[in-house]
C-alpha cells in the first residue's frame, strides 16, 4: 500500500462555498477506480504550522499509483483545486519496504510533471514540497 498525505491551506478570500467545493473534488479524486481508500477534511495537526486541511489517497501498488496519477478525473480536479491553494505540503508512506520504491515514486511523478508541465508549474508556485516543480510530492 501507498498513502500519499497532503496537507494544505487555502488562499486568503476563498470562502467557505470555495473550500467546501474543493473538499468535494478532492473526495471525487479521492474516489477514482484507483484508490483503495481516501479522506480529506480539517487537518488535525499543530494550526502553527499554518496548515488547517489536509487529503489522503492510498493505492494498492505502482501500477494503480501510476493510473491514479493520469487519472482524468485526477488531472481535471488539480485544475480546480491548485488555484484555491496557498501552502501546501506532502509526504508518502508504504508498508512495501522495497529499497527502491522511494526513487521509483519519484520517478512517475516527475513524468507527470514532464507529461502535465503546466501541473507542476501550479505545485511550484504554492508548495513547500522542497524542490523543483513539487518534485517531492506525488500529488
Amino acid at each position: 500500500m501507498l498513502v500519499n498525505v497532503l496537507r494544505f491551506s487555502f488562499k486568503d478570500g476563498t470562502t467557505e462555498q470555495e473550500k467546501a467545493e474543493v473538499l468535494a473534488l478532492m473526495r471525487r479524486t479521492g474516489a477514482v477506480e484507483a484508490v483503495s481508500f481516501s479522506a480529506a477534511g480539517q487537518f488535525l495537526g499543530d494550526s502553527a504550522e499554518g496548515f488547517t486541511h489536509a487529503y489522503c489517497a492510498a493505492v494498492t501498488d505502482l501500477e494503480a499509483l501510476d493510473r491514479y496519477l493520469h487519472d482524468p478525473v485526477h488531472i481535471a480536479g488539480d485544475d480546480e483545486i491548485l488555484p484555491h491553494i496557498a501552502k501546501l505540503s506532502a509526504f508518502q508512506l508504504s508498508d512495501d519496504m522495497d529499497p527502491t520504491l522511494g526513487e521509483r515514486v519519484m520517478g512517475m511523478h516527475l513524468k507527470k510533471v514532464a507529461t502535465y508541465p503546466r501541473w507542476g508549474q501550479a505545485l511550484d508556485a504554492i508548495s513547500d514540497l522542497g524542490g523543483p516543480s513539487g518534485s517531492s510530492s506525488t500529488g
